[in-house]
């Protein structure tokens, strides 16, 4: 009877999907609201979009400037070594040949071997909790690295840095998505992200003021580079148990109607709620076995490949284009600021037309012209135009891969998987970047150029023309009713568990 029930109600909304160009699930009619009272009852609908946009300022405050904070203070001290290098940090602690590369690598070891499980931790301990004590730690380990002595030091700081900050990047995606609407999540994880391109920016500014205070204190300039960095991170970590707050219904600074208006409008969108949702290893099965898991990952391993590469080594691909030193640290803040604005301009777009595969698509082929030209002259001005197209065409590739992947998957908990699986297996490919750029090859760099561009056009661009065209299939098929038999025979919490499975849930394109 259920099913059967569920059968007639997916009908309808297949009929009224079909009917619309719209390429998500915002045209369909929710399911039940019989237990979320309606506060507006009575209201006109010019009164309630009034009161949704409030509701959606208030969340926004509150939310996106405190986490792209924590974010640009986590990308920051994770890329740093990089400004650290130039200011001589390889002859202070006896480091030579692949010294440098083996402590990138290490920290991209423990980082994504800890993300796929960060976001079940999260939802269990409570954002507030799992937030403070991450970025604490990690702000602590920061401050240590200004200390360290050798090599080994170093490595045991980059493995600890990794494990500290691994839960932050997946957790904030699968936390936002949690608060807003599939069609609102690519403009706030763009805004989110684009603290990523700035802390280059500020990171490469900041870089250039502190090496000026080498000898304060008998200490280097690249020690201070760590230190007063990872301080400003303890600083902020100190205020983030009154600042971060968990979901919409626990949430502080709501009052009881604004709750039930943002519980609403989630399940409006077919988002299933983190209140009432219990762990339950169904949910982890259905990520694992998820074609889109694994098509995800693959989109994203080619965004992060070359997002490393460029952090980590912009400073040193500089270097090989002639810049030294302060000059060197200063010329890396342009490419980071043309990548924050496209970052953000992506992320609106996107929402607005729900094209992120077509945005993907276009970026990432931005950023394949990007690495040609640094791969094919040797002008440093074609060559430093280059670091702008490449930037521009990794950063905003991230936030999007992530909003997309976030906007097909329902239920708190296997949403958390999955980004979880994508982040982890995304950021895996650190070891790559860390490593392919060699001393050796300087100025021109072949190998690590090369890689980079490969990453972008086959994995980037390659697979989100894969799932583009998947999805695109998927939806047609359910929009003509060719998925309803999955309903046969099942149970209404046998639906439930379904989530995006659904054959009335339409992907985003």
């Amino acid at each position: 009877m259920a099913a059967e029930k569920a059968n007639l109600h997916m009908d309808e909304k297949t009929r009224i999907a079909a009917s619309s160009d719209v390429e998500s699930s915002d045209v369909l009619t929710p399911p039940d609201y019989d237990d979320l009272p309606d506060p507006d009852a009575g209201k006109s609908d010019a009164e309630r979009a009034q009161l949704d946009r409030a509701l959606l300022w208030k969340i926004d405050l509150w939310l996106i400037p405190w986490l792209s904070l924590l974010y640009l203070l986590s990308f920051l001290d994770r890329t740093n070594i990089g400004n650290a290098r130039v200011a001589n940090m390889e002859p202070n602690i006896g480091m030579v040949g692949r010294d440098y590369n083996n402590a990138l690598t290490i920290f991209f070891v423990s980082y994504a071997g800890a993300e796929p499980l960060t976001n079940i931790l999260l939802k269990y301990y409570s954002p507030r909790v799992f937030f403070t004590t991450t970025i604490l730690l990690w702000g602590i380990i920061m401050t240590l690295m200004g200390c360290v002595q050798n090599q080994a030091g170093l490595l045991a700081c980059r493995w600890f840095l990794g494990l500290a900050e691994a839960g932050l990047f997946p957790g904030v995606n699968y936390y936002l998505s949690c608060w807003y609407r599939r069609s609102e999540l690519g403009f706030r994880a763009a805004l989110f992200f684009s603290a990523a391109a700035l802390a280059g920016s500020f990171g490469g500014l900041l870089a250039a003021a502190i090496t000026e205070m080498g000898g304060v204190g008998g200490y280097e300039g690249w020690r201070w580079i760590f230190i007063l960095e990872g301080l400003m991170t303890v600083f902020v970590g100190c205020f983030c148990w009154w600042m971060v707050f968990d979901f919409p219904d626990t949430a502080r600074f709501l009052t009881a109607d604004e709750k039930l208006r943002a519980l609403r409008r989630l399940r409006a969108d077919n988002q299933a709620r983190a209140e009432t949702e219990s762990l339950n290893r169904r949910y982890i099965f259905s990520a694992l076995t998820d074609w889109k898991t694994w098509g995800y990952a693959v989109c994203y391993i080619g965004c992060l490949c070359p997002l490393y590469s460029f952090s980590l080594f912009l400073p040193t691909i500089l270097v090989g284009m002639g810049y030294q030193g302060t000059q060197a640290q200063l010329m890396s803040v342009p490419p980071y600021a043309a990548a924050a604005a496209m970052t953000i301009f992506v992320g609106w777009l996107a929402d607005r037309t729900k094209w992120r595969g077509y945005c993907n698509m276009v970026v990432s082929f931005i950023g394949c012209v990007g690495f040609a030209m640094l791969l094919a002259s040797t002008n440093s001005r074609v060559q430093y135009a280059g670091t702008f197209l490449g930037a521009m065409g990794i950063y905003p590739t991230v936030s999007n891969t992530l909003s997309w992947a976030s906007n097909n998957v329902e239920g708190v908990y296997k949403r958390g998987v999955m980004v979880g699986i994508v982040v982890g297996c995304g950021n895996m490919n650190g070891v790559v970047s860390s490593n392919i750029y060699m001393k050796q090859e300087k100025p021109k760099y072949t190998t690590g150029h090369a890689v980079v561009l490969a990453y972008m056009a086959l994995f980037l661009f390659g697979g989100s023309v894969f799932m583009h065209l998947m999805l695109r299939r998927e939806n047609k098929l359910r929009r003509a009713g060719k998925r309803d038999h999955w309903l046969e025979g099942k149970s209404a919490e046998d639906i439930r568990y379904m989530g995006d499975q659904r054959p009335d849930f339409i992907y985003t394109l």
